[in-house]
């Protein structure tokens, strides 16, 4: 019986430090997501570009991390508690939803050279970040709802 205690007080531990550096990276994100955001209307000047830049790089790491830290964890049936998988399997197929999003955000701009773009790219970026911002609200939401599962906060 200890060493299933152990085992499952372990594992707690392993998920909350995942779940942190989760967090982390979602801050991390959001935050480079207001920074970019604030410089609206976008110029094409040095300032937007590393703004830009520097949101594409966190966002792929924030995916990446949401991935590897939670539902992967999840998926290699190292979480067993079964309130935990069952909204891990309800919120799944959107985070997937979700991170398709991401991954087309990024691809469409992580190489876009704003210094030599025309204004209707800049106008594009506008629409597409004001969109994508809708998207991380959403999966952050759906992330939520997993985490609060997993630290044994569902109401």
């Amino acid at each position: 019986m200890s060493s299933d205690y152990n085992a499952g007080t372990e594992r707690r531990g392993r998920s909350r430090e995942k779940l942190a550096t989760l967090v982390k990276t979602r801050t991390e994100t959001l935050s480079l997501y207001t920074e970019l955001a604030n410089q609206r209307p976008f110029e094409a000047d040095e300032a937007t570009r590393e703004a830009l830049q520097d949101f594409c790089q966190a966002l792929i790491d924030y995916a990446a991390s949401a991935h590897f830290q939670l539902y992967r964890y999840i998926a290699d049936k190292l979480e067993r508690r079964t309130p935990v998988l069952e909204v891990a399997d309800t919120v799944y197929p959107r985070i997937v939803q979700t991170t398709d999003m991401i991954l087309r955000f990024n691809d469409k701009y992580e190489g876009v050279d704003l210094m030599s773009c025309s204004e209707e790219v800049l106008e594009r970026l506008a629409a597409d970040l004001s969109a994508l911002g809708e998207t991380l609200a959403e999966r952050i939401q759906l992330e939520d709802q997993v985490i609060s599962a997993m630290t044994g906060q569902v109401h």
